[in-house]
């Protein structure tokens, strides 16, 4: 069997559906990952999917993904605008990253507008709603297969 794509979620995510619905929609992260599980089938991949609101948890995902999965897509939530060690432990990983947000961060505060994981990540996805997560699926696909 293939190596997993890991697909990692930072702090308050596990609220989706329940926090700020006019911002990130009424679906729940439950939700999300059993559409990414689904698709993932379809394109022949697997997927470890977590969520966490302790970044050295995500970290820790993150360096298991070094010898166990072959991506990550990757929505850090406020860790993005934040966090220098996620993007330490996304730079020791050799495979593609794709960096999800639900959101459109450009049309929300200044503040996050910065994102340190996009200093790492091969493509991201913002403004898509959770359809980013399965975009980032597509598009991870394509990339593990080069």
């Amino acid at each position: 069997m293939a190596k997993p794509i890991y697909i990692l979620n930072g702090p308050n995510l596990n609220l989706l559906g329940k926090r700020q619905p006019e911002i990130y929609g009424r679906e729940t992260l439950a939700d999300v990952q059993a559409k990414a599980e689904d698709l993932a089938k379809d394109l022949n991949l697997t997927v470890r999917f977590h969520q966490s609101n302790w970044e050295g948890q995500i970290i820790d995902w993150i360096h298991q993904a070094r010898d166990e999965g072959a991506g990550i897509i990757i929505n850090p939530g406020a860790f993005t605008h934040t966090s220098v060690a996620i993007l330490d432990a996304l730079n020791a990983f050799d495979g593609p990253v794709l960096e999800v947000h639900i959101s459109n961060v450009h049309k929300r505060e200044s503040f996050r507008h910065h994102s340190y994981v996009s200093l790492r990540a091969d493509g991201v996805m913002a403004g898509f709603g959770t359809e980013g997560y399965l975009l980032a699926l597509r598009r991870m696909r394509t990339l593990v297969a080069e």
